[in-house]
């Protein structure tokens, strides 16, 4: 969690232990913090993110559809213990790194 709360810091962020939250309820903090754009600034694309975790291994998957049925799939095996939320915040973040690495304007 420190890892976390360092790199938050470069958003002026600060990090507050509030217990387990369910991956939509980041979702949605993320979305409600995204500014809003009156003019279409390209076409959209759709994250999805799927992810497991047990006690012998964890790792996810993160597929990204844009436009014109263009589909980036990416499998991850994540090399540490973690719990489900965890790997899905992982998950998360390997979706938006492959965004950007998309140039990606607009993501649902």
């Amino acid at each position: 969690m420190i890892g976390w709360a360092i790199e938050l810091l470069e958003f002026h962020i600060q990090y507050q232990p509030r217990g387990p939250i369910k991956l939509q309820a980041l979702v949605d903090f993320a979305s409600e913090l995204s500014p809003k754009s009156t003019k279409a600034e390209g076409t959209q694309w759709t994250l999805y993110v799927d992810s497991s975790s047990n006690s012998w291994a964890c790792g996810a998957g993160v597929v990204l559809e844009g436009p014109g049925n263009i589909l980036v799939k990416q499998a991850l095996k994540f090399e540490f213990r973690a719990s489900n939320n965890q790997v899905e915040y992982e998950a998360i973040r390997a979706g938006l790194n492959l965004a950007i690495d998309l140039d990606v304007k607009r993501l649902l």
